[in-house]
This record gives C-alpha cells, sequence and structure tokens, in this order.
C-alpha cells in the first residue's frame, strides 16, 4: 500500500466517521472527529507520534468508564492533552 492510498482526504473521513457511527449506533457527537484529531497531534507533538493512537484509545476507555457523554469524551481528552503538554521524557 502506498503512503498516498493511506492517506484519506477530509471527505473519506467523513465517511468512515459516517460509517462507525452506523455500525455502532452511535450519535455525531459521540464521535468528535475534531477533537479526537487534536488529542492526536498534541501527543504526537508533545509525546511522541506513537503514543497519539494509544492516548486516543485511552481517552475512549476512561470516558466510557466514566459514563460515555460527550463530556466525558471532552473532559478525558482536556486531561490527556494537558500531561501531553508537560511531558519531559527523561531519555
Amino acid at each position: 500500500m502506498s503512503e498516498q492510498s493511506r492517506t484519506l482526504p477530509p471527505e473519506a473521513l467523513d465517511a468512515w466517521a459516517a460509517a462507525l457511527r452506523e455500525r455502532f449506533d452511535l450519535a455525531p457527537e459521540d464521535v468528535p472527529v475534531s477533537l479526537i484529531l487534536d488529542l492526536a497531534r498534541d501527543v504526537a507533538i508533545g509525546v511522541a507520534r506513537p503514543a497519539a493512537p494509544f492516548s486516543a484509545f485511552v481517552a475512549g476507555l476512561v470516558a466510557g468508564r466514566n459514563g460515555g457523554s460527550p463530556a466525558d469524551i471532552e473532559s478525558a481528552v482536556a486531561a490527556i492533552t494537558a500531561l501531553a503538554g508537560e511531558w519531559e521524557h527523561e531519555a
């Protein structure tokens, strides 16, 4: 698979998000695409690129354990983003 074929244009990402919502019976506010993409960016910059998908998974896990509401998602993302902003890994 080429790198170009692995890059989604925005409309394809929207289609993928819609497919996930349909498959798992989720509302649009249950899948805050821009919030998760911002989280991934902040973690990739503040910690490391491989930490981004893992952190997104943890945000979902934490939000789900706390009730799974949009506010729970935002709270989990905010906490992880703050941690990434403060992160100083000892080499």
